[in-house]
């Protein structure tokens, strides 16, 4: 609980991750502050934070954890596969998980693999916060993430990004769009940053009129001619364009990784995991061209 404090800041939000109520998580850290023998919190306003005391004692509650995993990887090899938790980007969710969960259920059909589909920036914080055990993220030309202690990227693949148009324009380039309404993921995700940059190195502000964290929204919106906007190709999966599609400036593409965190990263189902996405991402580049 501490540690789980220390990581995400308030008492409720502790307790609405660890599925207990409020006052049982202040109960029980009242109780290890007694145990330690030192003021482990103290008020900020009507929150609590931690004391010098109480980060020290985090940090030994990080390193327990790190222990505790990396005992549960080493007993994997073994033959006893520990379940695999894992975070997936809306597009990768929709399209290479399935094919590598039927790889999986023919190599290794003991490994139970549990997946929720959770925007990237969410799904690598709940890795350090050991909700998952594998998370699919991306990252845009210019704009990496951010690098935490005990946390390994390995690149899947790369992904092109292009201009969408309605059904039957003909392409053009974006700076003949300034003038167009857009859709676009909510502000402070690093695909509305990424794409607003563009606009902007094309010489004009986007008149963003929708947002929408679900892409397939954006396809929607602009197959029914109501905007215009850009989108990477694993939105479409094995299905063909509803859209016009356009060449953005330099090509550029995504790329998509995963995380886990280190101590973690040999154990068999992770593994075995991550080589089944891989793969089957480089399928769908081979099918889609």
């Amino acid at each position: 609980m501490l540690h789980e404090l220390a990581l995400r800041g308030t008492i409720a939000e502790v307790a609405a991750n660890l599925s207990y109520s409020p006052s049982t998580v202040s109960q029980q850290l009242s109780l290890l502050e007694r145990d330690a023998g030192v003021a482990l919190l103290e008020p900020d306003g009507r929150r609590v934070r931690l004391t010098p005391h109480g980060r020290q004692l985090a940090e030994h509650a990080a390193r327990a954890l790190e222990l505790d995993e990396a005992a549960r990887a080493a007993l994997s090899a073994h033959g006893g596969l520990e379940p695999v938790r894992m975070a997936a980007m809306p597009t990768a969710a929709q399209t290479i998980v399935p094919a590598a969960l039927t790889l999986l259920a023919e190599r290794m059909p003991q490994l139970r693999v549990e997946v929720s589909e959770i925007a990237p920036e969410e799904g690598l914080f709940e890795l350090a916060a050991r909700r998952f055990d594998l998370v699919i993220a991306e990252q845009y030309p210019g704009h990496t993430r951010e690098l935490r202690d005990g946390v390994k990227h390995e690149l899947l693949g790369r992904d092109p990004i292009r201009i969408v148009l309605p059904p039957h324009e003909e392409p053009v380039e974006l700076a003949a769009l300034r003038d167009r309404a857009w859709v676009m993921e909510p502000p402070g995700t690093a695909a509305r940053q990424w794409a607003v940059q563009q606009c902007r190195a094309a010489g004009f502000e986007p008149d963003v009129r929708f947002e929408a964290t679900d892409l397939t929204a954006h396809v929607r919106l602009v197959a029914a001619g109501h905007a215009v906007g850009m989108l990477p190709d694993l939105i479409w999966g094995d299905r063909p364009p509803e859209v016009a599609l356009a060449p953005l400036p330099g090509d550029p593409v995504r790329e998509v990784f995963t995380a886990v965190r280190s101590v973690a990263r040999e154990a068999d189902g992770i593994r075995a995991l991550r080589a089944a996405l891989s793969e089957a991402l480089a399928s769908h580049r081979n099918a889609t061209g």
